[in-house]
């Protein structure tokens, strides 16, 4: 597969995780994973930002694109996650995979990059991690409707959703809100 130059993660990347990236990783869709050693920077953004990572390049994407036909290297990369994600280890290391891949060339959000990203690190569900739920409620505070009035029974429920509700919980009738 890859020379002597993956042998070690780069600094901040779990050996764990990055033994199991490179033994899933071809050549041929990663061509940067040989210069991630020398040229991959992890750190943690501003928390204000709101997401939980970001890969980012140096160069532009069409030069990007160039290196990564040529098997070039792509330069400097900046992973920034999150400081949140340091209290689930869990969802620290699926979304450091994730922007790994990115790192390593594969940068379409396709069913190859889920795939492997869902078996080197799959994503916590929303019950086991604590940092998907203070999203989750922030989220649901910064919604105008606290509460669900069906317009066919008149039940109200308290929303801990954020999608809209497809049926009322009490008539089971389809779900339209109260005018």
């Amino acid at each position: 597969m890859y020379e002597g130059s993956v042998d070690q993660p780069p600094e901040g990347v779990p050996p764990q995780l990055w033994r199991s990236l490179v033994d899933k990783l071809d050549p041929e869709i990663a061509p940067f994973l040989p210069y991630l050693q020398k040229n991959l920077t992890l750190t943690y953004e501003d928390p204000g930002q709101g997401r939980l990572g970001l890969t980012k390049f140096e160069i532009d994407l069409n030069e990007l694109e160039r290196r990564r036909r040529f098997k070039m290297g792509p330069g400097k990369i900046t992973i920034l996650l999150h400081p949140d994600l340091n209290d689930d280890i869990a969802l620290r290391n699926h979304t450091l995979a994730h922007e790994l891949l990115h790192a390593t060339g594969i940068t379409s959000h396709n069913s190859t990059h889920s795939r492997i990203v869902d078996e080197l690190a799959p994503a916590p569900r929303l019950k086991d991690s604590l940092v998907l739920q203070r999203m989750r409620q922030r989220v649901l505070e910064s919604l105008p409707e606290r509460t669900w009035i069906c317009g066919n029974c008149g039940h109200a429920w308290e929303r801990r959703r954020v999608t809209k509700p497809t049926r009322c919980p009490k008539c089971a009738r389809p779900f339209q809100r109260d005018s």
